[in-house]
């Protein structure tokens, strides 16, 4: 496939990132000789630095994976080192077993915590739920406030701002934990939250860490739709050049550059022979610059 040369480029400038996102979603692929459609996954990896006026440009790219087994996760990974927001799917743990040698530490989703108490609190019966959901809104508005400020002044508010109000809200998810089963519903959304909280808290010490991990599912979310017009893929290999074709539109519209195009400069690249040790420059953020400047009138 023409494209699969910039994407791996793209996954492997992600990869060089101290920070990313990761989420995963299903996608169903056509099993041959069974006349069945089978279900596989899309594992999204992704970059936006965005809120703390990072350098490196947006971006994201999907792999095809026959399975959710962390072991997608780990080989998707390699090359990786450093912080790596997702949710609470167990099998991100498999990164932390000391026999994959990964040098990554896991940060957890307060969106994905605070959705557990928001099922029960729409309820309109669960008060310790309501209780819940005040205090996360509480510090979400604080995140509101920084959102876009350097990292080091992110930290700061946090420190001053943020901690306080998180180790509240942790003496009241003690408390709360003893006032109900752990079987209940509301248990078990709090045995939930006290499960993560080391990865939940992380925030408080990296103001490039975001609260949540939104960012990625953001860029999942037009596979999900998609499914509508295109309910599968006809065989493994078409998965793959699906999620090509995914990371590249996906990127273009994280960084304002429209995909069409894009892909048509690229390809038109590609055929008139493109040299392979200078893929980087079709890079959805390089191209869109390399344009701006053969664009630019001559003074």
């Amino acid at each position: 496939y023409e494209l699969t040369p910039v994407y791996d480029a793209l996954l492997k400038n992600l990869k060089q990132s101290t920070k990313l996102f990761m989420d995963e979603t299903t996608a169903s692929v056509l099993d041959p000789g069974k006349g069945k459609v089978k279900k596989g996954y899309f594992w999204a990896l992704a970059r936006d630095d965005r809120p703390w006026g990072g350098d490196d440009p947006p971006g994201v790219a999907f792999t095809y994976a026959p399975g959710r087994a962390g072991k997608h996760a780990v080989d998707i990974l390699k090359g990786f080192e450093g912080t790596l927001q997702v949710d609470g799917y167990t099998g991100y743990n498999r990164l932390l077993d000391p026999k994959v040698r990964a040098d990554i530490k896991l940060v957890f989703c307060w969106a994905h915590a605070r959705r557990k108490l928001f099922e029960l609190a729409k309820n309109g019966t669960a008060t310790i739920a309501n209780e819940g959901l005040s205090q996360i809104t509480a510090i979400y508005r604080i995140e509101a406030q920084i959102r876009g400020l350097p990292a080091a002044e992110r930290l700061t508010v946090r420190q001053a701002q943020s901690a306080p109000l998180v180790a509240e809200f942790k003496s009241w998810l003690d408390q709360a934990r003893l006032q109900v089963s752990t079987k209940s519903p509301t248990g078990e959304a709090l045995k939930y939250i006290a499960k993560y909280w080391d990865g939940l808290v992380l925030f408080l010490a990296d103001g490039r860490i975001e609260m949540d991990s939104n960012a990625v599912e953001r860029t999942i979310r037009p596979i999900a739709l998609g499914r509508k017009n295109s309910p599968f893929a006809g065989h493994e290999a078409g998965a793959q050049n699906w999620a090509i074709l995914a990371s590249l539109i996906e990127t273009c519209k994280l960084d304002g550059i429209e995909p069409q195009g894009y892909l048509t400069k690229t390809l038109t690249a590609i055929v008139n022979g493109h040299r392979q040790s200078r893929i980087g420059e079709l890079l959805p953020r390089a191209a869109a610059r390399s344009n701006a400047a053969q664009k630019r009138p001559e003074r």
